[in-house]
């Protein structure tokens, strides 16, 4: 039987990122796979494998036109993330997590000069020390990168390949994250469900 979870994750030397004491800091590059499917029966949402297939995190979104609050969980439940959509002229989405740590996710209506790619705006600001910081979501069709507001990589989302059975597709619904050294997942799959959320895809 094929597993959709990663095999492994491959370390790097460099760091990203600016948080320091939170219990999901990576240590080296990992990667974790991303099933647009929630383990709720007739509910939206996702669920989040770390590399050795042990479930992360998982979002039950039980409105049908994900306009209410919508929850980032950990394995027991905890809620880590709330979000809720801003409907409007600009649509966003803006999440918060009870350390006061919120950030708002918005399109760049900027054009871009990558070609084809869009980008999304993300507005972190903190209650703790009320400074604000940008990070940005660059979309090259199915692959979607993180960015730090100098442009630095912190993570990167696309369709998940097999490395071992050539030809295999895992489906549309089958995304692998990878994130950089020294960068706090549970932010960054805050982030991911906000961009779900905005795509309409959760």
């Amino acid at each position: 039987m094929v597993q959709i979870h990663p095999v492994q994750a491959l370390p790097v030397d460099t760091a990203a990122g600016e948080v320091q004491s939170s219990p999901y800091l990576t240590t080296e590059k990992e990667s974790f796979t991303i099933w647009m499917r929630s383990l709720v029966y007739h509910s939206k949402g996702c669920t989040v494998f770390d590399s050795k297939g042990n479930l992360l995190y998982r979002v039950d979104n039980y409105d049908s036109k994900s306009c209410g609050d919508v929850y980032l969980m950990d394995l027991y439940g905890e809620v880590l993330f709330e979000f809720q959509q801003k409907l409007g002229l600009f649509k966003s989405c803006e999440g918060c997590n009870s350390t006061g740590t919120r950030f708002r996710l918005r399109k760049n209506f900027k054009i871009s000069a990558r070609g084809s790619s869009s980008s999304y705006k993300v507005v972190m600001k903190s209650s703790k020390d009320d400074q604000q910081s940008c990070y940005k979501i660059v979309s090259h069709g199915s692959v979607f990168t993180i960015e730090d507001g100098s442009g630095r990589l912190v993570a990167e989302v696309k369709k998940k390949q097999s490395n071992n059975i050539n030809g295999l597709d895992f489906g549309e619904d089958v995304l692998t994250m990878v994130v950089e050294p020294q960068v706090d997942h549970s932010f960054i799959m805050g982030i991911v469900v906000a961009y779900g959320l905005l795509k309409c895809k959760l």
